[in-house]
């Protein structure tokens, strides 16, 4: 099949809007014009053809910045690839052409038991995602608010989340999320009847995120020393605990006795 007859682009609009969150709205442009250029030729780009593709030099800074950010560079070439568009443009040239070979033979199914289970792979299609994940992204910013990090932490999401979330931006906004969703779990955790569990929004607006017996309890690793020299854990065999020294030294200490530690 030729270039020219392949549909359009395929941009999937939630994974481009997520993976384009840090960059401004210049940069976004030349990135899709970029995209658009790529999927028509099908080749590597270098940083010359990429700034007449822009054309305006006052946008060759942003255009450098995209390039590395959002495409790998192939020193075999001297070429910026794009790895991603490239695998969509090979699985839908396989699509069509399958798709006009079964066609002319008399359908989808006597093409599946005509070609082989290599050929018939290649009309699975390839994991939704055509853009490639920037480089220095800031994950925290594909999160819009702190209660979603908190509403996906938590392990029995009851009730309503508009009310949930409501309650949360009122009573949490100042606090870790990641800590007010172990607090919820660690209650839910002793529960044993699960449907007595509460509801997310009675939880918060009773504010028990602050009741002391919920929060989960930190547990300090003891500090090992033996004659003066600081000792780290290895890990626990037996009734021992294997410990070691910046000199590789081993030693062990009893769990359950109360004896002084001993080298080995």
């Amino acid at each position: 099949m030729k270039k020219k007859e392949l549909p359009s682009l395929p941009l999937f609009t939630d994974k481009f809007l997520a993976e384009t969150l840090h960059i401004n709205i210049c940069e976004t442009g030349i990135y899709i014009k970029l995209l658009c250029w790529y999927w028509t030729k099908k080749r590597g780009v270098t940083k010359e053809e990429a700034f007449k593709i822009i054309n305006d030099d006052k946008y060759n800074k942003s255009t450098e910045y995209v390039l590395k950010e959002f495409f790998v560079f192939n020193k075999d070439n001297s070429r910026y690839e794009h790895k991603r568009l490239e695998q969509e443009h090979d699985y839908l040239k396989d699509y069509y052409l399958n798709k006009a070979t079964s066609g002319r033979i008399g359908g989808l199914k006597s093409s599946f038991s005509t070609y082989s289970k290599q050929t018939a792979s290649k009309m699975q299609p390839p994991i939704s995602i055509p853009i490639s994940i920037p480089n220095n992204i800031n994950k925290t910013k594909l999160n819009e608010k702190p209660f979603h990090i908190f509403w996906e932490a938590l392990r029995a999401k009851k009730g309503s989340k508009h009310k949930s979330m409501k309650l949360y931006d009122s009573l949490c906004a100042d606090l870790n999320p990641i800590e007010v969703a172990n607090i919820f779990n660690n209650m839910a955790s002793k529960i044993k009847d699960k449907q007595f569990i509460p509801y997310v929004a009675t939880w918060l607006n009773q504010r028990r995120f602050e009741d002391e017996e919920d929060k989960p309890k930190t547990y300090i690793e003891p500090i090992y020393e033996f004659k003066g020299i600081k000792l780290k854990k290895m890990g626990e065999f037996g009734e021992f605990i294997e410990l070691k020294d910046d000199k590789g030294n081993k030693y062990h200490k009893h769990k359950f006795r109360n004896i002084p530690i001993e080298k080995i």
